[in-house]
């Protein structure tokens, strides 16, 4: 009789069994997650920034004449001002990549305020010897370049950029002949001309980047300087010296929407 009894409660639980096991909380695997992907650079996109440098003039010679109406008294002839100084502006531009590609292409326009100072002189030689000293500046001068590149790393370009350039330059001359007679000079004005040169720029943040530039350019020289002094008939001229400089510079830019926007979160149950 218990035999029996142990026997029903056995079966009793083995029937019994399914149903508990039903009202068991259910656990399933946690949901995998897919990080975001990151999307691909590129260096298109518009951006500004500023720079900061140093610059200095070409060598070049300076000529010049002075005359009792049309009889040459003196004439002359000596080397550059070499004029140097730092500069420093501001550029905007806009840039684009080519799909697929390392292969870059823009335009850049800058302004920047210089301040470009020098001395030259020496001595002429005529019917009088003379002495004459000339001292140029250079106040600001601004380039619209064309700019191609290629990106050797994603985030690092190298490029090529040349373009139209333009700036306000001036020139002094003092004159001082044997015979004791002197003159006092100047000119000033816009100039215009072209540039041409080469830079790396390197994308260290979101959004930002820096880079390293170099620049030569020409603009055209000032016109004549025409000095009459006692007696009137003395006349001192000279060609403006050449506006021919080197900058080098290193600028800070901010892209907008270098990235791009960022990548959906997606998840997988």
């Amino acid at each position: 009789m218990k035999t029996l009894s142990a026997v029903g409660a056995l079966a009793l639980a083995i029937a019994a069994a399914p149903a508990f096991a039903a009202d068991l909380p259910s656990q399933k695997a946690a949901p995998a997650f897919v990080a975001p992907v990151a999307p691909a650079f590129s260096w298109t996109g518009f951006y500004a920034g500023v720079n900061i440098g140093y610059g200095w003039t070409d060598n070049n010679n300076v000529s010049g004449l002075s005359s009792f109406g049309l009889l040459p008294v003196s004439a002359w002839s000596y080397g550059a001002s070499n004029a140097d100084g730092v500069l420093g502006g501001v550029q905007i531009g806009y840039n684009h990549q080519f799909a697929g590609t390392g292969f870059v292409v823009g335009l850049e326009a800058d302004f920047q305020g210089a301040d470009l100072k020098g001395s030259t002189g020496g001595f002429g030689f005529g019917l009088l010897p003379s002495g004459v000293t000339a001292n140029q500046r250079l106040d600001w001068f601004g380039t619209v370049r064309g700019r191609v590149g290629y990106a050797v790393l994603p985030t690092l370009l190298v490029y090529g950029t040349g373009g139209f350039a333009y700036g306000e330059g001036s020139t002094t001359l003092s004159y001082v002949d044997g015979a004791g007679f002197a003159a006092l000079g100047s000119e000033n004005g816009t100039r215009t001309g072209w540039t041409a040169g080469g830079g790396v720029e390197w994308a260290f943040l979101p959004n930002w980047s820096a880079k390293v530039e170099y620049l030569y350019t020409e603009l055209e020289r000032g016109n004549a300087i025409g000095v009459p002094t006692f007696p009137a008939v003395l006349l001192v001229s000279q060609r403006g010296v050449e506006n021919h400089f080197h900058t080098v510079r290193v600028g800070l830019n901010y892209h907008f929407n270098l990235f791009g926007a960022p990548a959906p979160v997606i998840a997988k149950y």
